[in-house]
């Protein structure tokens, strides 16, 4: 089985270690990597500001702006939006997301033998899963010709270096087919559920401006007039951290976790588990329950303030899973997240178009529940520059 999220022992470990470690080389967590992530937010703000206030539809600009925070990443460089590479990239991404979680997922999934031979979404899928892998293969050929992974910038140099030192090694797992697999996973899952959040938060903001428009004020009396961001700076702002949190529990990206399975025969809730058992875990039982939420189907920051307006950590907040296993993105998705809003709220007041009561929050299903299309208005600030 290729890839981190769904192997399992001997790959699992391996590749889940070598990722870990790569991403902390790479600067996530540190300065360098949230200037990368700084520059996509800020090329963001200038597309919103060509709107000049007028209704916009903010998927395209939002996903173009993560995909090429993973292209930074795993490649080493950005794309201009121009780039038909990148678009063609942009669009399998799109494909491929749509497609996983839909109808015909499940129809394929049944009857392949059956629907391998006939014509529909499938085989659009896959053949942007097909192109997805063939862009990765094709960086991987092009960072073994520059011989660039002896001086590794990224991902993917990292990686072959890895595969050189490890090729005498009977037991090593590190090969361009996982290099090509695990890139086409970053961008599926690095691409779809930060861009989904970041869409969930315009609407859920649109939809409530006074919770906007004290977020914008926390940011404007601790920022005051510094251009840098830095995610040290979360401390700062219980607030905005509390709507930030707010948003991935009221509205989590999936239906259930990723599955798992038991590496050993366990009791839970007085039911035998045995060894090999599949378990889809139910993360929106924790992050909905009455029990641990006070308005748990409302989008209510104070979920995670306390009685002073301080930050609250909670133990049932577990969008990104938990355990050994924990979403390998964490903490880059927790730095966008960041620094996109904040750059995004310090410029604009986001508010519904003319006529718009308000935008409909009934989520759409696919590989993940995403909002429905809409548009927005995205108004400077008039003490913004």
């Amino acid at each position: 089985m290729y890839c981190i999220a769904l192997s399992n022992g001997h790959t699992w470990k391996q590749q889940r270690r070598f990722a870990v470690v790569t991403m902390r080389k790479l600067g996530v967590g540190k300065k360098g990597m949230e200037h990368q992530i700084e520059e996509e937010a800020q090329q963001l703000v200038e597309i919103f500001a060509c709107a000049k206030g007028q209704p916009l539809d903010p998927s395209l600009p939002i996903t173009n702006a993560v995909a090429n925070v993973i292209c930074a990443v795993t490649f080493g460089h950005r794309f201009s939006l121009e780039d038909e590479k990148f678009k063609k990239l942009s669009e399998g991404v799109d494909v491929a997301i749509k497609f996983v979680g839909s109808i015909f997922q499940v129809l394929y999934e049944m009857f392949p033998s059956i629907l391998k031979h006939l014509p529909g979404p499938h085989k659009n899928a896959i053949a942007a899963s097909n192109l997805l892998l063939s862009y990765a293969k094709e960086e991987i050929k092009k960072h073994k010709e520059q011989l660039s992974f002896h001086e590794p910038q990224d991902f993917m140099d990292f990686y072959l270096l890895q595969m050189e030192k490890s090729k005498n090694d009977p037991n090593s797992t590190f090969d361009e087919e996982n290099l090509a697999q695990n890139i086409h996973d970053f961008f599926i899952a690095g691409t779809e559920t930060t861009t989904t959040s970041l869409r969930w938060a315009l609407v859920l903001l649109t939809n409530h401006p006074d919770v906007q428009d004290k977020v914008h004020k926390e940011i404007e009396d601790v920022f005051v007039s510094s251009q840098s961001i830095s995610y040290q700076d979360l401390k700062k702002v219980p607030y905005t951290n509390a709507v930030i949190h707010e948003i991935q529990r009221s509205n989590y990206a999936f239906f259930f976790g990723a599955p798992r399975q038991c590496s050993e025969d366990v009791k839970l809730g007085g039911f035998l588990l045995p060894k090999g058992t599949l378990v889809i875990p139910d993360l929106r039982s924790v992050l909905l329950d009455p029990k641990r939420w006070e308005t748990p189907k409302e989008f209510n920051p104070n979920h995670f303030l306390d009685k002073d307006g301080n930050f609250v950590t909670r133990k049932e907040f577990l969008p990104f899973g938990a355990g050994t296993r924990v979403c390998l993105g964490e903490q880059l998705a927790r730095i966008e997240l960041f620094i996109f809003l904040i750059k995004l709220l310090r410029k604009f007041r986001f508010q519904l178009p003319e006529g718009v009561k308000k935008l409909s929050q009934d989520p759409v299903m696919g590989l993940t529940f995403q909002p429905p299309p809409y548009k927005i208005c995205a108004v400077p600030h008039s003490n913004s520059s």
